[in-house]
């Protein structure tokens, strides 16, 4: 029976892995027998993270602590996972953040953060990954974690910068798909619904959004744990070598009304 979904001696870097979703889909890969380099800006819950891995799994995990608004320590971390394993096949781009606010008080800072972060983060990654690894072994997984508010406006948690930068990583990943695909490498995106995670938990808790979430959702109800999980194989799979530069919504249906 052929397995698909089989990682044995692959190693991918997802960042954003201190908690949340990150972890999530690191677990998802390591189960399959995949080797994790897990990237944040906290390296002791980086260790937490790696620890679980390895234990849980029997993966090796590095942990490399990065922040990804720096060129420097994002091309240093690469070439640390490359000392170390000589190859890196998977990269998830999941770090980022998110400011709420009216677009009339949004300020020059947050703007900026916003798209350092989610947008310029998520290239500074991919390029020294594809430059250092992929590249040259002409092969290579590619998924940016954008959001469904990369794709629609929203009427309920004004966020402009967010909804920006994840367009951004929409279309940069549709960009470096084209320009990439002559050397093997795909790249494609996600796009989740509502999820709980460290940075939305107050807000999906709340009655009013939980009564929104009902009305709008088609599934009316919230990402549950896991639900991410197959998406991220699929697209990490050597098995998925003809689909790149896709946008593919995990939201319960949010879009498609």
């Amino acid at each position: 029976m052929k397995n698909y979904f089989d990682f044995s001696g692959q190693v991918a870097i997802v960042t954003g892995c201190s908690g949340g979703l990150g972890v999530q889909m690191a677990k998802a890969l390591a189960s399959q027998g995949c080797n994790i380099v897990p990237i944040a800006r906290r390296m002791e819950k980086l260790e937490e993270v790696a620890a679980e891995l390895r234990t849980a799994y029997g993966v090796e995990a590095l942990p490399i602590r990065c922040d990804i608004t720096s060129t420097e320590q994002v091309e240093a971390m690469v070439k640390q996972a490359m000392d170390r394993f000589g190859r890196i096949d998977i990269l998830v781009n999941n770090a980022g953040t998110g400011a709420v606010a009216p677009a009339e008080d949004i300020t020059d800072a947050q703007f900026e953060g916003e798209m350092q972060i989610d947008l310029f983060g998520s290239f500074r990654v991919a390029r020294a990954v594809a430059k250092q690894a992929m590249i040259p072994a002409g092969y290579g997984r590619i998924i940016n974690i954008a959001s469904m508010y990369g794709l629609v406006g929203n009427k309920i948690a004004p966020c402009s910068p967010y909804h920006a930068a994840k367009g951004g990583v929409v279309n940069l990943s549709r960009g470096l798909a084209a320009e990439w695909g002559k050397y093997g490498i795909t790249v494609n995106t996600v796009c989740p619904g509502y999820f709980y995670t460290q940075l939305t938990q107050d807000t999906l808790d709340s009655e009013f959004f939980q009564d929104y979430a009902h009305r709008v959702i088609p599934l009316e109800r919230y990402g549950n744990e896991g639900e991410l999980d197959t998406t991220v194989l699929f697209l990490s799979s050597p098995a998925s070598a003809y689909v790149t530069g896709v946008a593919l919504p995990v939201d319960g249906g949010y879009t498609c009304v």
